[in-house]
């Protein structure tokens, strides 16, 4: 065998041979996101809400633009605003600890679902 074929197959091998973890690696972790999907299909969650954070090399499904009108924009602005500061509210109640509550604020007025035609 020439010496220039020879050297060029031990730089192919060696080629294989780096590539190799890296795509066995790369397998792996698709094979433990499937099956970490199919454990959470009984339980009614996408893979995407088990594995945290997108891998870089996957693409987002683009998000819907809502064809709201500016008051109901408004309106719902309003209404998330309202239920964030409950929350920070009820956090911050229950870490002050429930025997001292006569420096928190009042609990805030649940929300009645007032001209809600599309369910939001």
């Amino acid at each position: 065998m020439k010496l220039k074929n020879l050297r060029k197959k031990i730089r192919r091998l060696e080629k294989r041979l780096k590539e190799g973890p890296k795509k066995l690696a790369k397998l792996k972790q698709k094979l433990e996101a499937a099956e970490a999907g199919r454990a959470m299909k009984g339980k009614g969650k996408s893979p995407v809400q088990t594995t945290g954070a997108m891998k870089p090399g996957t693409a987002k499904k683009a998000k819907r633009k809502l064809n709201l009108s500016p008051e109901r924009r408004a309106q719902l602005s309003a209404a998330m605003k309202a239920r964030w500061a409950a929350r920070r509210a009820t956090e911050a109640n229950a870490k002050s600890g429930s025997s001292d509550n006569q420096h928190s604020p009042p609990g805030m007025p649940s929300q009645t679902p007032e001209n809600r035609r599309d369910g939001a």
